[in-house]
C-alpha cells in the first residue's frame, strides 16, 4: 500500500450478496472499486452480528486489492493476529472499544499490518492528537455503527474538517464510514476524507450478473468526489 491522498472508493461488503462474497468482491474491483471494506460486528460492543476472520480468509483470494477490515468488536486484542493472519491489509479498531488503545494499535502494526483508529459520531478528537503517529488511517464514523443504510450524520463533516489540520503532513488516510452517498461524498472529501466507505449507495441495482450497475455508482460518487477537491 502506497500512501496517497487521492480520492479511493471501499464498497462495503455487509451490502453485497452474502451468498456470493467472492464473486461480489471480484465485480466491485473489476468495476473500479479501490478497496473491500468488510464490516465485523460482534452483537456486543454493536447490536449486530456479520462476520469473522474466517470470512476474511476465504474472499481473500477474491480480492486483488485492499481488503480494509474494521473491527466493531470489543474486546479487540484477542482478534488482530487472527485477522492479520487472514490477509486484512488495513486492520481499524475503535477508541471506544477498550481502555487501552495505544496497546491495541501498537498490536496491529506489531503483524506488519496498516493501523486504522475508528471514532463514533458521539466522540470527539482529543484523545486522537496522543495517537497520530501510531496510525495509517482514521476512520470517521458518520452514522452509529451496527447497522449499513442508515442516515448521514452531517456533525461530523466539521470533525473531519478539524482532525485533517490535526493530522498535518502526516501520511494518515481520513475514511467516511457510514451515509457516503453522491450527495454526502463531496461534503467530506471538501474536509479532507480520501477514503470513502460505501454500502448500499454502489450495491444498489446491481448484482453479479448485473455488476455495470455497480460501476456507474462507483463512478457517480466518485466523480462528485473528485469535484470537491481543492482546485491546483
Amino acid at each position: 500500500m502506497t500512501f496517497s491522498r487521492a480520492i479511493k472508493i471501499a464498497p462495503s461488503i455487509l451490502s453485497a450478496d452474502f451468498a456470493n462474497f467472492g464473486a461480489e468482491c471480484r465485480a466491485i474491483e473489476a468495476q473500479g472499486a479501490d478497496w473491500v471494506h468488510v464490516d465485523v460486528m460482534d452483537g456486543h460492543f454493536v447490536p449486530n452480528i456479520t462476520f469473522g476472520p474466517s470470512t476474511c480468509a476465504a474472499i481473500r483470494p477474491h480480492i486483488k486489492g485492499v481488503m480494509d477490515v474494521h473491527l466493531m468488536i470489543a474486546p479487540v486484542d484477542p482478534y488482530i493476529e487472527a485477522f492479520a493472519a487472514a490477509g486484512a491489509d488495513v486492520i481499524s479498531a475503535h477508541l471506544e472499544a477498550g481502555p487501552h488503545i495505544h496497546r491495541t494499535l501498537q498490536a496491529i502494526r506489531a503483524t506488519g499490518k496498516k493501523a486504522g483508529l475508528a471514532i463514533n459520531p458521539g466522540t470527539g478528537i482529543d484523545a486522537v492528537g496522543d495517537l497520530l503517529d501510531m496510525v495509517d488511517l482514521i476512520c470517521v464514523m458518520t452514522v452509529n455503527p451496527g447497522f449499513g443504510g442508515q442516515k448521514f450524520i452531517h456533525s461530523q463533516v466539521d470533525k473531519v474538517r478539524r482532525l485533517r489540520a490535526m493530522i498535518g503532513d502526516r501520511p494518515v488516510h481520513i475514511e467516511i464510514d457510514g451515509g457516503v452517498t453522491v450527495e454526502t461524498a463531496p461534503l467530506v472529501v471538501a474536509a479532507g476524507a480520501d477514503v470513502l466507505v460505501a454500502g448500499s449507495a454502489v450495491f444498489k441495482g446491481g448484482s453479479v450478473a448485473n455488476p455495470t450497475a455497480y460501476g456507474a455508482n462507483i463512478m457517480a460518487i466518485r466523480n462528485a468526489a473528485k469535484a470537491a477537491l481543492p482546485k491546483a
